[in-house]
């Protein structure tokens, strides 16, 4: 295993990299306001911050990792375009692998450019690809983008299309509501009960919603008791999107065959053609890059377009050694009205030395 200081100096030396790229150096503070932030990452990393209390401040957090807090950084001074770079410890508690580091130094790379979003996934992913020459990692790209294209343009009410949004990083609930959107699972038997006004009127309250939420919620249930079924061919559409998994020259052709039948996704699907080309253009091999539709479903719920990660096939006890992506709408969101296009990635230095050492 290497050292401590092995390890900085090697974050160093890949912080240098992005530098050279005219990136500016940051340093987000380590404690960060829970309250504002822990909502914006996915259901893993939500579970496994380190939160404790401030008497002043309100719960506080442990950094679980930079990119949130970057943005707000940046977005808190406007939406101009920017470059940034830094390297330092994150915290991520391990409960259920108690053999991976709770406490790792992370580098990353933010580029924050609204002239050309596909060179600016290229830019990230071909400097983070060169920085790992030689180890024994394979790459793996996708595309959340096309997924959530393809739910905003199903046939079905705006409740369904929000529920199905909000279950992109769960995979299994999101099949789930697919498949009883399209009336291919019965209703449970409370719920029919619930739907058909069976419950008794002097039930016992339990829980915290009141009495008017309950209500709300009743109220929505039996509406989309009322929408129509979601057609099996759009259904059988969506799990097509879902199976590809090829090398990038056939994973885009078989997505624009998807989009002929499905062509909500047609503008998302261009956006990976373009981003294809600029990643030729930096010297990547796509012929030989895989591309997964799914990948990326189980990382940070703020990426909505390229993601992409670097993993030792080896060694599944390893977490990836590089991952990163787009997060446009993270921008939005932190931006009080302001937005740009956004994308970054992060490497796990005492990794790469790790494996550098096992060669």
């Amino acid at each position: 295993m290497p050292t401590r200081s092995e390890t900085l100096a090697k974050a160093a030396q890949l912080r240098a990299m992005f530098e050279a790229q005219g990136a500016m150096v940051v340093e987000p503070p380590i404690l960060q306001p829970a309250e504002t932030l822990l909502d914006l990452y996915g259901e893993d990393i939500r579970a496994r911050a380190y939160v404790t209390s401030d008497a002043l401040r309100g719960e506080q957090m442990l950094r679980p990792d930079y990119t949130v807090p970057v943005v707000q950084m940046h977005m808190a001074h406007g939406a101009d375009p920017a470059r940034y770079t830094y390297a330092g410890e994150v915290f991520r508690r391990q409960e259920h692998d108690p053999a991976r580091a709770n406490e790792f130094i992370q580098v990353g790379y933010e580029v924050f450019d609204r002239a050309d979003p596909a060179a600016a996934d290229a830019e990230v992913f071909a400097l983070i690809s060169e920085a790992l020459r030689g180890l024994p990692v394979q790459s793996v790209t996708g595309d959340i983008g096309i997924l959530m294209a393809a739910v905003k343009g199903l046939d079905t009410t705006e409740r369904r299309k929000a529920a199905l949004m909000r279950h992109i990083w769960r995979p299994r609930r999101f099949r789930s509501l697919l498949e009883r959107f399209a009336g291919q699972t019965p209703v449970p038997v409370s719920r029919a009960a619930l739907l058909a006004g069976a419950v008794e009127s002097d039930a016992p309250m339990i829980g915290l919603r009141s009495t008017k939420e309950i209500e709300a919620r009743i109220d929505a249930l039996r509406e989309d008791a009322q929408a129509p079924v979601l057609s099996a061919e759009q259904v059988a559409l969506i799990a097509a999107l879902l199976d590809v998994r090829e090398v990038m020259p056939h994973a885009l052709s078989r997505l624009q065959d998807i989009a002929v039948d499905l062509p909500a996704i047609a503008g998302a699907v261009d956006l990976a053609a373009a981003r294809a080309d600029a990643l030729a253009a930096r010297g990547i091999d796509t012929d030989q890059l895989a591309f997964e539709a799914s990948y990326g479903r189980a990382s940070m719920e703020y990426y909505d377009g390229f993601v992409f990660g670097f993993r030792v096939e080896e060694r599944p006890d390893l977490p990836a050694i590089a991952s990163g992506g787009r997060y446009d709408a993270l921008t939005k969101r932190l931006g009080q009205g302001d937005e740009i296009p956004a994308v970054g990635g992060v490497m796990r230095p005492g990794l790469m030395l790790e494996l550098e050492a096992a060669q």
